[in-house]
């Protein structure tokens, strides 16, 4: 193992090591295309490498990076797994990733050899929010359905009966994570008259509760068992891994929702598929998937669910300000000092 050459930084948690810094320009590699405004800004302060295509690096295009990289800058869909960061890497200093979710970096093999690792975080809460109403809104009401008719060209006019939905006002809606996602839902959630439940590891604030009329649940069963509507709101780490399984599913009564723009994993989405297709659940918005991009055919195919491709955080304003929060933290990093984003072993 070729990284070797450390020093202590006392501004971090004294756990925390670091390669020491060269006196040249960092050597900073993008591994995708980031948006125009971003990219310029970058080469105006480093030594840039940049990449102009879409797709995420495979496995052997990462290794070459990060065999040249003072600096890589990920995102999601970069499986910097143990196999790759176990590599010569006497260069690679910083990842700094570009996204606030960090769960496909091998957080604990990075710190371990003396990389630092930095997100985006605070920037995503209104756009993701936005989003997970729009499904809240969308999926209960249809919308899916009725756009399909129209484009299909198979709708004959106004019916008494046709495309019936259910009404939002009065319903109650179980948020799962009360962070700052969680707690933007909430307030939206609320202007539109649902009744505010949650689950989440530390409970709020009695004033925090009070503004938002929300109820805390201790036991997430419990929560389950009388909510109309699950929003999930939680990051990916191996304590939620399916932590929305198929017993929990059943929890739910057969005309709740479930809506996810968090991560995939946190749902099995083979026990999902099998209740949204026996009519055990009434239906599903999702913004992510277990498996990425390969979803599973069988959800596909099914019209009580509304599948987007991971666009939650998908906004001009987002994507910029998460540009420069790499940028603020790489730049700090350069001069010296703890980013102000450094993902800590007490954040997995």
């Amino acid at each position: 193992m070729a990284c070797s050459s450390f020093y202590i930084i006392t501004v971090t948690n004294k756990f925390k090591k670091a390669k020491s810094m060269p006196s040249k320009p960092l050597r900073v590699v993008v591994t995708r295309k980031l948006p125009d405004v971003v990219e310029q800004r970058m080469s105006e302060l480093f030594d840039v490498r940049l990449r102009n295509t879409l797709a995420p690096m495979s496995e052997k295009e990462l290794s070459v990076a990060i065999a040249e990289a003072d600096v890589l800058v990920s995102s999601l869909g970069d499986k910097l797994n143990q196999s790759v960061l176990f590599q010569d890497c006497d260069n690679l200093k910083l990842i700094a990733n570009y996204g606030a979710g960090f769960d496909h970096i091998d957080i604990k093999t990075a710190i371990n050899n003396g990389i630092v690792v930095t997100n985006t975080p605070d920037v995503l809460s209104t756009d993701t929010a936005d989003m997970t109403m729009a499904l809240i809104l969308g999926v209960p009401r249809k919308i899916y359905e009725g756009s399909q008719i129209i484009r299909s060209g198979e709708w004959t006019g106004w019916a008494p009966t046709a495309l019936l939905g259910n009404r939002i006002a009065g319903k109650r809606l179980g948020i799962l994570g009360m962070g700052r996602i969680g707690q933007a839902v909430a307030e939206r959630a609320s202007s539109f008259g649902l009744i505010l439940h949650y689950h989440t590891r530390t409970q709020l604030h009695r004033e925090s509760e009070e503004r938002l009329k929300a109820k805390f649940w201790n036991n997430l069963d419990d929560m389950l068992r009388h909510i109309d509507i699950l929003s999930i709101h939680v990051p990916h780490t191996p304590a939620t891994f399916h932590l929305i399984n198929a017993r929990r599913l059943k929890l739910l009564h057969k005309n709740a929702f479930i809506i996810n723009t968090a991560r995939g994993e946190i749902i099995d989405e083979n026990a999902l598929t099998r209740m949204l297709r026996a009519s055990e659940l009434a239906g599903a918005g999702l913004d992510v998937y277990t498996n990425s991009k390969n979803i599973n055919p069988r959800l596909r195919d099914l019209n009580n669910v509304m599948l987007l491709p991971h666009m939650g955080s998908a906004t001009h304003e987002s994507r910029l300000e998460m540009g420069e929060k790499v940028i603020i933290n790489i730049k700090t990093f350069e001069d010296g000092h703890r980013p102000p984003d450094q993902v800590l072993p007490n954040m997995l």
